[in-house]
């Protein structure tokens, strides 16, 4: 995948590789990201608010962690701050690298099985249930290799392969 402004480089691991980081050196952004599963597979999807960065684009809701927060404790308190609910435990599932133009960001992914409360988009974002193909578009690049790797877990074809 080439880097433009349009489609960020992804790169797997625990920190960027290489060809990622161009030119200075960028504080790499730690975020914590929720993938909240139902037990048929549908999995939520919430749109970036506007007057954000990629306002409108559809993502798996989350947030950066505070000085001092563990991924677990920011997940908690981003989920509650953004969607409304508490969540129970979070799982660490996986961590990729994404140089957006803005910031260079390291996503740690958690599934999340249980949680308490009704969905409320406190940000004025819009929130999707769905399943494999998404129905929902644009879809936020770091976004796009979770979906392979659900497709991937599901048994089937990696998209685009």
């Amino acid at each position: 995948m080439k880097h433009t402004a349009e489609r960020p480089l992804v790169a797997d691991g625990d920190r960027p590789r290489a060809d990622v980081a161009k030119g200075a050196p960028r504080k790499l952004v730690q975020v914590a990201v929720g993938v909240l599963l139902q037990p048929d597979g549908h999995f939520l999807l919430t749109s970036r608010p506007e007057g954000k960065v990629y306002a409108g684009y559809w993502e798996f809701p989350g947030g950066k962690l505070e000085e001092g927060e563990s991924v677990e404790e920011a997940l908690r308190r981003e989920l509650y701050e953004e969607i409304g609910v508490t969540i129970g435990a979070a799982h660490p599932w996986r961590d990729t690298v994404v140089d957006y133009p803005h910031a260079l960001v390291q996503l740690h992914f958690c599934k999340v099985t249980e949680w308490a409360g009704e969905l409320h988009m406190h940000e004025g974002q819009q929130f999707s249930w769905q399943q494999l193909p998404v129905q929902v578009e644009p879809v936020l690049p770091g976004t796009v290799p979770v979906l392979e790797w659900l497709e991937q877990e599901r048994g089937g074809v990696p998209l685009g392969g």
